[in-house]
């Protein structure tokens, strides 16, 4: 078997591998197979890589997967990190075009934060722009308050 595609390692092209496109899903279970085999072997490996060269009082990281992610995220930062969920609901996700596939959504990489985190914002986007603008707005405006 080769070896599972990164897209440094492998040549892929990362603009299309950010859309929802055949491109991306033709190497989606390869990726999610590769991403796996580097947390084995380092569990803070994606989240290393995330910070290195963040000096900025405020930043985001987004799209932490596991649970071990928030770990180490909070073991290196302490209280001042702050844990946001983005939820929708599963038709308004149908809408814009997810199909559920058997062996990568129901994996880790994809719930693996289902449960067993106490998220400190839930924002809700459902396609009502007006409620998650206000939504975003408390949440920006709890981080000033923070500084």
């Amino acid at each position: 078997p080769t070896d599972p595609p990164s897209p440094q390692e492998h040549g892929l092209d990362f603009e299309r591998l950010l859309d929802a496109s055949a491109y991306k899903e033709r190497f989606r279970q390869d990726m999610i197979r590769w991403g796996e085999e580097k947390r084995r072997a380092d569990p803070g490996f994606f989240c290393r890589a995330a910070v290195q060269g963040a000096l900025q009082p405020v930043w985001v990281v987004s799209d932490t997967r596991r649970l071990s992610d928030v770990e180490w995220f909070r073991d290196a930062y302490g209280d001042v990190v702050q844990t946001v969920r983005v939820v929708a609901t599963e038709e308004t996700r149908k809408r814009r075009n997810w199909v559920f596939v058997t062996g990568v959504d129901d994996a880790e990489s994809e719930c693996g934060l289902d449960q067993g985190v106490a998220f400190d914002w839930v924002i809700t986007n459902d396609g009502d722009e007006a409620a998650l603008g206000e939504q975003l707005e408390e949440l920006v405006q709890s981080l000033h308050r923070s500084l």
